[in-house]
């Protein structure tokens, strides 16, 4: 498994991409939805199931900053609570998930873990940078990073 290549990772941010939603059905499921204008944010709360053609998330809390452009201008995107990514091809999971269009980085914190067929890797933190295609697990304080790789 090559690390900078998560096309999992590019799924994700496409589907929370402001022109992605647009064109792109996207069904969310919660045990509760609001939308808070103060603060600029959509919080899907409980059980949050989000199914797009490429990905499906889950999470127990989703979370998304919105700017002046409404809901469509979205800022950043925190899922927490037991966080899954799943594409055919590869699962990722963690603690918290956030990206932030802006700065172009995924972040994925605690117990990481990311698997294909090819293997898997388990770490404390997951950032993706998508401007330069370059992905980097880190370990917790004393920890490592740890891998299981199929060779051909």
């Amino acid at each position: 498994m090559n690390p900078s290549r998560f096309a999992l990772i590019a799924v994700f941010l496409a589907l929370f991409a402001a022109p992605a939603l647009a064109q792109t059905a996207v069904q969310i499921s919660a045990d509760s939805f609001t939308i808070e204008e103060g603060t600029k944010e959509a919080v899907f709360t409980g059980n949050v199931v989000i199914k797009h053609p490429t990905v499906n998330v889950w999470a127990e809390k989703v979370v998304a900053t919105y700017g002046d452009g409404g809901t469509s201008d979205i800022k950043s995107f925190e899922a927490t609570g037991k966080v899954k990514l799943e594409t055919d091809e590869q699962t990722a999971t963690g603690d918290r998930a956030v990206f932030s269009p802006g700065d172009q980085l995924l972040r994925l914190t605690g117990n990481v873990q990311v698997s294909n067929a090819a293997g898997s890797v388990n770490a404390q933190e997951l950032v993706v940078n998508l401007a330069t295609n370059v992905s980097t697990f880190s370990a917790s304080e004393g920890g490592r990073v740890t891998g299981t790789f199929t060779t051909q």
